[in-house]
């Protein structure tokens, strides 16, 4: 199919973490045309088929960006300064309806208020949670919830080993070590679940909610497996009383881990969701063991 007769798919964040993942699964694809959405399209030329302007801060924006778009991936950024991402998602989903857009893939989380009983308060998590239902509402013919995991990322990134009192390289936080409860994957696969989606609206664009899951491990478990590959990291459990007064953020940060404690990742039993977003995307994602052989080199721990 030449690009001019196929669809179009308007990807928010295209640059970041997860929209860049779903652009490069669209363009892998080759099924639909890909208009990458940036605040800075100058610095991104040549991103994907089109490079256009979008801030979710200024809903003007939006309009055109979605203008002609058969489908609209969004994501917000909890963690960047100033973020509302209620107000910035509502934006989004006006915009695309009123642009006539036919699928919207919502980027979510579960909603640990609702599933806790109100006992534990993880605004990144709830926070988009409560956005789906106007996604639910907005009337189009399709849409599709993706839930992205733990990062396995994250281990090398915002939660690094760092050097412990006793002078090992591991982990302090306020979670059992033997609880099963971390849903983790390679974020950068995240897209193939999208681009599964776009292409499958009848099997994935009827509300259906999509999890990338890798694997679904124990603190214990992570760390068994990087030290089998010849790491030697350590773990002990914090308190969370006292992890969370330990730097500003780490009461939620707590909270989290007390929710995959509680409740998993996911929040229920997810196997049939897994095993849908699994067939979607027309593969197992990567094993965390496979990704740590290949990420995670061995002298870091040395």
């Amino acid at each position: 199919m030449s690009s001019n007769r196929k669809k179009l798919i308007a990807v928010v964040g295209a640059t970041g973490q997860q929209g860049s993942s779903v652009v490069r699964a669209l363009q892998a694809q080759g099924q639909f045309k890909v208009r990458a959405l940036t605040r800075n399209p100058d610095k991104h030329r040549g991103l994907a088929d089109e490079v256009v302007e979008a801030d979710l801060d200024r809903p003007e924006t939006l309009q055109a960006a979605f203008a002609g778009a058969h489908g609209v991936f969004l994501v917000t950024n909890f963690w960047e300064q100033g973020t509302d991402e209620l107000k910035q998602a509502t934006a989004a989903v006006r915009a695309a309806k009123a642009a006539g857009a036919k699928h919207f893939v919502w980027s979510t989380l579960p909603d640990v208020e609702a599933i806790s009983g109100g006992k534990l308060h993880v605004p990144h998590f709830s926070g988009k949670a409560k956005i789906d239902r106007i996604v639910k509402e907005a009337g189009f013919a399709h849409h599709t919830f993706v839930i992205a995991p733990f990062y396995y990322q994250n281990l090398l990134g915002v939660m690094a080993a760092q050097k412990q009192s006793d002078g090992t390289l591991g982990w302090a936080l306020p979670i059992d070590p033997t609880v099963r409860g971390i849903h983790m994957g390679d974020i950068t696969e995240l897209g193939t679940i999208v681009a599964g989606a776009f292409a499958h609206p009848h099997e994935a664009g009827n509300g259906e909610y999509l999890p990338l899951v890798g694997d679904f491990m124990s603190f214990n478990e992570i760390v068994d497996t990087l030290n089998r590959q010849g790491h030697e990291f350590s773990f002990k459990q914090v308190p969370t009383e006292i992890f969370a007064a330990s730097f500003p953020g780490a009461a939620e940060i707590a909270a989290t881990f007390a929710w995959f404690q509680a409740h998993t990742y996911l929040g229920s039993n997810s196997s049939y969701q897994i095993g849908l977003a699994n067939k979607i995307a027309g593969r197992q994602p990567t094993k965390f063991s496979t990704w740590a052989h290949a990420n995670v080199p061995v002298h870091a721990s040395a």
